[in-house]
C-alpha cells in the first residue's frame, strides 16, 4: 500500500514539475521568437526580455533538478559500480545518494540564507524591477526537494541503472 502511495506521489510531483518545465520552455521559445522578430523587423526590442529569459531559465533549471534526480538521469561516473559485487554495489549506490542528499541539504541551507539577504535588500532586476528574492527562495525549495529525493532513494532504491547491472 505504501509503495503504491509513494509511486502516486512521485508521479504527481514528477508530472507537476514536468508540466511546469514544459510550459516555461514554450514561453521561453515564444518570448525569444517575439523578441527576435520585433528587434530585427521593427527595430523595437522587447523591453526586459533578457531579464525574463534569465529568470525563466532559473526556474526551468531548478524545477528540473528534482526530476533528474528522481529519474536517476544525472551525470554519473560508474567505474566504481562496475568493480563491486551486487550487494556492495547496492550499498555504494545508497551511500552516494546519502552524500548527494547531504550536499543538497547544505546547499539548501546556504541558498535560504542568501535568499533572506537578497529579499532583505529588496534586490530587483534592472529594467523591469522584478523582485529577485522569491526566485532565490524557489531555488532553495527545489534544492531541498532534490535532497529529499536523494534521501528517499537511500531507503527506497528505485530501478537499478543499466550501468549498475553490468557484472
Amino acid at each position: 500500500m505504501t509503495s503504491v502511495r509513494q509511486q502516486e506521489w512521485g508521479a504527481y510531483i514528477e508530472s507537476v514539475l514536468g508540466i511546469a518545465s514544459s510550459v516555461i520552455l514554450v514561453i521561453l521559445m515564444l518570448l525569444t521568437v517575439v523578441d527576435v522578430i520585433s528587434r530585427y523587423l521593427f527595430n523595437w526590442p522587447l523591453r526586459g526580455a533578457f531579464e525574463i529569459t534569465e529568470l525563466m531559465l532559473l526556474v526551468l533549471i531548478f524545477a528540473g533538478l528534482p526530476l533528474v534526480s528522481h529519474a536517476d538521469e544525472h551525470v554519473t561516473m560508474d567505474f566504481i559500480d562496475r568493480l563491486l559485487p551486487g550487494r556492495a554495489r547496492d550499498v555504494w549506490i545508497r551511500v552516494m545518494h546519502a552524500v548527494c542528499a547531504a550536499i543538497m541539504f547544505f546547499l539548501t541551507w546556504q541558498t535560504w540564507i542568501k535568499a533572506g539577504k537578497i529579499y532583505g535588500y529588496g534586490d530587483t532586476t534592472d529594467v523591469l524591477r522584478i523582485a529577485v528574492g522569491p526566485f532565490v527562495y524557489f531555488m532553495a525549495v527545489m534544492v531541498l526537494l532534490t535532497g529529499i529525493v536523494h534521501l528517499f532513494k537511500v531507503f527506497v532504491p528505485g530501478a537499478k541503472r543499466s550501468s549498475a547491472m553490468v557484472n
